[in-house]
């Protein structure tokens, strides 16, 4: 039983790193638009909280607010044609954002950003053949950060979040690759932890080193989320093995993320953005869960992550004060090495195109725009390290995946 739900809450907390197994940055339409570059961009909307606090004071107005949401349709299929295995999980999320920024002075301005960067989730065929890794998770995150920025030279400025991210997740898998109560259903495992919380930071420094280029940093530190009384329930379990509902206590840590980031404004129509990532992803060694229950105890799992990148560029015209048109991409490198590929996290290094655009309604209003297009390279992979009867058993095979996303906002500055 030990081993049965050492890689239960594996799955369950490595969930929270994922999004459901898609780690597509959706924070704002026009940045997504161009690619979701934004670190040294500057004067865009309210937008540019979450890409980089210290750009609040570049914003053209005293009062700027952003907010939209967008739909994300994600595809996975899975094949093992050795044992003529085939699923396919569909799943739909819409995370949402709103941002908000005033500019006290002409050095001094306070925002709010509050996102879902980690709203998704995975469901594959109840008892398909990787059920004893996992059938089903549902993922709700919602992030708060109070941001200042402050100008210390007309073309230098500083800025500075705190981060508080609240949220839950269920997670069901079968119990072993056999188990079935007494009247041959399968025994599965429902995981409910909620009201998970925890503090984090970020800063930034945004630098416009002539009119045309702008630099900007960005620092997001690591965050320890900390499952603490979580709930265990228990199905269909055979009359021998009574084993009690229970709870139990995890730490899983979202990795520090570095940003950098440069704009170029061609000319008054055209403007360039490139960003590059780099995610401290080894930091996710380890996951160690500790359980209520003396004759289970504590249990070591390892994940093994590498620290990872990824590239962002795009382009941005604007014929009229009206109408801005906007295109990009990105190419992103999963942390996920070979033999620790699981079913709940089912991605692979990705590129993704983007475009939109927005329209000026009003000389207040603009409603903004944005589509992307997902695509990750195909992998045979496997999980090397479920745990049954004493012995490591593998389960892999050909994975494809994909997702979409169209999205809308609102941008309202005066």
């Amino acid at each position: 039983m030990k081993k049965i739900l050492s890689i239960s809450l594996l799955s369950l907390i490595a969930a929270n790193s994922f999004a459901g197994g898609y780690r597509i940055s959706l924070q704002g339409q026009r940045q997504l638009a161009m690619g979701h570059t934004g670190v040294g961009v500057i004067g865009q909307n309210a937008e540019s909280l979450f890409f980089n606090p210290a750009s609040g004071t570049f914003l053209k107005n005293q009062w700027s607010f952003s907010a939209g949401a967008t739909a994300l349709f994600s595809n996975v299929k899975f094949q093992n044609s050795i044992y003529n295995w085939s699923n396919s999980s569909e799943n739909m999320g819409t995370p949402f954002y709103f941002y908000g920024n005033y500019q006290a002075t002409d050095r001094f301005s306070v925002g709010l950003a509050v996102y879902t960067p980690f709203g998704s989730s995975v469901e594959w065929q109840q008892d398909w053949p990787g059920s004893h890794l996992v059938n089903s998770i549902d993922l709700q995150a919602i992030f708060i950060q109070p941001t200042v920025s402050y100008k210390i030279t007309d073309n230098i400025s500083v800025g500075a979040g705190l981060i508080y991210v609240n949220g839950g997740v269920t997670f069901n898998r079968n119990l072993s690759r056999s188990m079935i109560d007494d009247y041959g259903n399968r025994s599965d495992v429902t995981i409910d932890a909620s009201g998970v919380s925890a503090w984090g930071y970020n800063v930034g420094v945004t630098a416009r080193l002539d009119e045309y280029v702008t630099l900007g940093v960005n620092y997001r530190s690591q965050i320890d989320m900390k499952v603490e009384g979580g709930e265990a329930k228990f199905h269909d379990m055979p009359g021998f093995l009574n084993y009690a509902d229970g709870k139990f206590d995890a730490t899983m840590p979202l990795p520090a993320e570095l940003t950098i980031g440069l704009s170029y404004q061609i000319n008054e129509k055209w403007l360039a953005a490139f960003d590059y990532n780099y995610t401290f992803w080894k930091a996710y060694d380890n996951l160690v869960i500790e359980f209520d229950n003396p004759a289970i105890g504590t249990s070591v799992n390892p994940r093994n992550y590498k620290s990872s990148g990824t590239l962002r560029g795009g382009l941005q015209f604007a014929p009229s004060e009206k109408f801005s048109a906007r295109v990009g991409g990105y190419y992103d490198i999963s942390p996920v090495q070979d033999g620790y590929f699981a079913p709940e996290t089912p991605r692979n290094d990705a590129i993704a195109g983007t475009a939109g655009f927005s329209y000026k309604i009003t000389p207040k209003l603009d409603v903004d725009f944005s589509a992307t297009a997902l695509h990750f390279k195909q992998t045979k992979n496997s999980y090397d390290h479920y745990k049954e009867d004493g012995s490591d058993l593998s389960f892999g095979g050909d994975y494809r995946s994909s997702a979409y996303s169209l999205g809308l906002g609102l941008s309202y500055n005066f």
